[in-house]
């Protein structure tokens, strides 16, 4: 398994501090020039911004970015940007492919999540960037002729915010996030709700899911007397993740307490590898391991983790991530459309 904001990858390395210009101009001139054979073609990817209120200005960690009419191409360079797009009735006609896809399989893993798949129907979005590259592809991105971009859960720097504010009208993460995919999920939602003039209505559905939370807390008032721990089996080490990770921020949502000190060890990152003579600090009250098969497997198989207090009382709940019913997935992502998932997972984990 591999690690990064989806646990399936390395995290995402930091984007290049230029790109070629000659290679930015050519993006910029295939973008303005006569329709691609992707914007020939019917795919169902370019739905407007239904019923939004325009123009809308929105402010980012980069600035300020003027929208003037409902979007009707939008593309998305965040992880998980896509999702919360589609929440809102508009089908990317790019995104990342935040989940390796296999060659030989169509469609694209990341549209046929069990959260998603109904959203997305016969769309077939254009992948603008793999998980794991060093950024962005503008000349494809440019190619498709967007109206919006969305780089909200991303890891974009100025650098590269400047070349795609030349592509297109580009809203970068929240004003307020210090570090790249440290923002509130609510933070990102509303964020992007305000990019596609829907503001009020993001407002509703992050309350839509707070309200869920708050009903998992109601029913289940001993989750706030226990500590609970998200991880994964990375590299032959246990990695957790950090109360201000999505996952973290899930766990804490739904009434748990979280291990302090794995933040104060991950500093900046949204998890750390423990060393051994450290996997004591996942020995806690329940313990949420996001891993497919093979890798949960190993993890059972690890002396050190069987040897915790929190395994032999069978307080471990295993999440499948792309498998099955891919509820760790659905944690990662942790958008609108995928926490309400998550969220009735997890409970049913706890038994």
């Amino acid at each position: 398994m591999l690690l990064d904001r989806t646990t399936r990858m390395k995290p995402w390395r930091r984007l290049a501090a230029t790109v070629s210009a000659a290679a930015l101009g050519a993006g910029l001139l295939a973008g303005c020039g006569s329709e691609s054979a992707d914007q020939g073609k019917d795919d169902g990817a370019n739905t407007p911004a239904a019923a939004g209120a325009f123009p809308v200005t929105v402010e980012h960690a980069f600035g300020s970015t003027k929208i003037d009419k409902a979007p009707k191409r939008v593309v998305t360079v965040g992880y998980t940007d896509d999702q919360t797009v589609l929440a809102f009735g508009v089908k990317p006609v790019g995104m990342v492919d935040q989940y390796p896809n296999p060659s030989d399989r169509s469609p694209d893993i990341n549209t046929q999540w069990p959260w998603v798949k109904d959203k997305w129907g016969g769309a077939k979005p254009d992948v603008v960037m793999n998980n794991g590259d060093t950024g962005p592809n503008f000349e494809k991105i440019a190619a498709l002729r967007p109206d919006l971009i969305v780089a909200v859960y991303s890891e974009i720097d100025k650098a590269a915010y400047d070349k795609l504010s030349k592509i297109a009208p580009t809203v970068g993460r929240t004003k307020a996030e210090k570090e790249p995919f440290s923002a509130p999920w609510q933070d990102n939602a509303l964020q992007i709700a305000a990019a596609l003039g829907r503001a009020d209505d993001g407002k509703k559905m992050v309350q839509g899911i707070q309200d869920k939370l708050a009903g998992v807390k109601k029913a289940h008032p001993e989750f706030a007397g226990q500590t609970a721990v998200a991880l994964s089996w990375y590299k032959n080490s246990v990695t957790p993740f950090t109360t201000a990770d999505v996952r973290g921020q899930l766990l804490t949502g739904m009434g748990f307490k979280g291990q302090t000190e794995i933040d104060r060890i991950a500093g900046s990152g949204f998890s750390t590898q423990l060393s051994p003579e450290r996997m004591d600090l996942v020995d806690v009250d329940r313990v949420f391991v996001i891993n497919d098969k093979a890798d949960t497997d190993a993890l059972k198989q690890d002396k050190l983790f069987s040897n915790l207090k929190v395994y032999k009382a069978n307080k471990v709940s295993y999440l499948l991530d792309s498998e099955g019913p891919a509820a760790g997935a659905a944690m990662s992502q942790a958008t609108l459309l995928s926490l309400p998932y998550a969220i009735d997972q997890l409970v049913k984990s706890v038994g």
